[in-house]
């Protein structure tokens, strides 16, 4: 007779959840129509939203109602289980931008963050994280996305036109090179890091 003896995994064996993908506006910048960037993994409301708050608790005082546009969210709860406390949920669909979150803090203020597509490719997230949390641009979260979509397709070209110029010789040549976009990368993608930066004033809700 065989007797299997089954440990329960510790704490090292367990795997760490993963990181927070985000961006935010400095320190001392005026509040402008966004305030960053969030990159969540899924559009599971519920279960991405008790990793945000966990950080922005911290930094902007504890975080009591979200409200999203439910186009990109199959599921609005109204209510979302986090650490310590419980926060509200709300949904507008005329009143607000769908690539849009807007965060309140009990007597503190609000923010806005562009939420980038979970399936959004790398190199267009990390330009929409550095972009949505420069304090000199005024876009909106739907434009930051239109223009993220057209250097995206820029991009593509620029990749097919030096395939071409490759095939034909080019780096060979030493001709010159094809035309290359210039790449805003965001801070901590390359490491399983937050990208946070200091966070400005909240504005006056």
């Amino acid at each position: 007779m065989t007797a299997t003896v089954s440990y329960a995994p510790t704490l090292e064996d367990r795997p760490s959840p993963p990181s927070l993908r985000m961006s935010l506006a400095p320190s001392g910048s005026a509040p402008a129509l966004l305030d960053g960037a969030w990159w969540p993994r899924s559009r599971d409301l519920g279960a991405e939203l008790p990793a945000l708050t966990a950080v922005l608790d911290s930094l902007w005082g504890r975080i009591t109602r979200v409200t999203v546009n439910p186009a990109h969210w199959p599921t609005v709860p109204r209510k979302v289980p986090v650490a310590g406390h419980v926060v509200k949920v709300g949904s507008f669909m005329a009143q607000q931008d769908p690539h849009q979150m807007l965060l309140l803090s009990y007597r503190v203020g609000r923010w806005d963050l562009l939420v980038i597509p979970p399936q959004t490719n790398p190199h267009s997230a990390a330009w929409l994280l550095a972009a949505a949390s420069d304090p000199l641009r005024t876009s909106t979260a739907s434009e930051l996305m239109a223009e993220a979509a057209r250097l995206g397709t820029v991009t593509e070209t620029d990749r097919t036109v030096e395939a071409v110029w490759d095939s034909e010789g080019g780096h060979e040549a030493g001709g010159p090179a094809g035309p290359r976009i210039p790449a805003v990368t965001a801070p901590g993608l390359g490491t399983p890091a937050v990208a946070l930066a200091t966070p400005h004033p909240a504005k006056e809700v």
